[in-house]
């Protein structure tokens, strides 16, 4: 081979080789620069917006905090009381110039009336408040309209009577017990006033009337009750 062509030649090899060299120097040259770059332009962003915050946020965060901010305690005035104690007596001057009082009554209990208690009576047979006693074991909480037998049984078992009354109605009892059995009437019209042991009479125009006797804190006949029959009393009747 002449020189000139091998001069050629190693001309051509020498371009080639330093192209390639080029080339790859370029490639690698990319890949730095790609490398390099490419994380600073995914993670400044984020980190600058993680950072700081718009206008807009902070606006709404301070109306946030203003509106769930507690508000200050509001402490009433206390009113002062007084005291005002309850008249319970009224005190006055009879016309001889003696001081009394009286209890002044502000509430009303319809359920605890208290009916006054009879009194005892020693004029009058003992059995008879044995009767009362005797009827007041055998009564019933209601009425059976046996108010007359009933009132015959207490009297005599109790011994104040010796045989059993031959009336049948009630209203007729007084007549056969002052008749046949010795009781006389007393000269109270107060049912209440009656003693403990006295025997009621009630009249009635079209109906059979009504007996009972007087016990300590009512009446009995063949119920317990603690007030008097509503039916006109014809007499309070006892023996002596």
């Amino acid at each position: 081979m002449s020189r000139p062509a091998c001069l050629a030649l190693a001309t051509i090899s020498l371009l080639v080789i330093s192209s390639a060299a080029a080339h790859a120097h370029k490639k690698d040259t990319v890949r730095a620069i790609t490398k390099e770059t490419a994380p600073v332009i995914t993670k400044k962003p984020a980190l600058v917006n993680a950072k700081e915050k718009s206008p807009e946020q902070k606006t709404k965060k301070e109306t946030v905090q203003a509106i769930t901010k507690k508000p200050e305690p509001v402490f009433a005035m206390e009113k002062r009381s007084e005291s005002i104690r309850p008249i319970t007596h009224y005190s006055y001057r009879t016309p001889e110039g003696k001081k009394e009082s009286a209890s002044v009554i502000t509430h009303y209990y319809p359920k605890q009336i208290v009916y006054p208690f009879a009194k005892v009576d020693r004029h009058i047979d003992g059995k008879l408040m044995q009767a009362a006693t005797i009827a007041q074991e055998r009564a019933h909480a209601h009425s059976r309209s046996m108010c007359w037998h009933y009132v015959k049984e207490a009297l005599l078992a109790s011994g104040v009577i010796d045989s059993r009354p031959k009336s049948e109605l009630a209203k007729d009892a007084a007549k056969d017990l002052v008749s046949n059995y010795g009781f006389k009437k007393l000269s109270m019209s107060d049912p209440f006033a009656a003693p403990v042991g006295s025997v009621l009479v009630y009249g009635a125009n079209r109906a059979a009337g009504h007996v009972e006797i007087r016990t300590r804190d009512g009446f009995v006949s063949d119920f317990n009750s603690k007030t008097p029959s509503h039916r006109p009393l014809l007499g309070v009747y006892a023996k002596l």
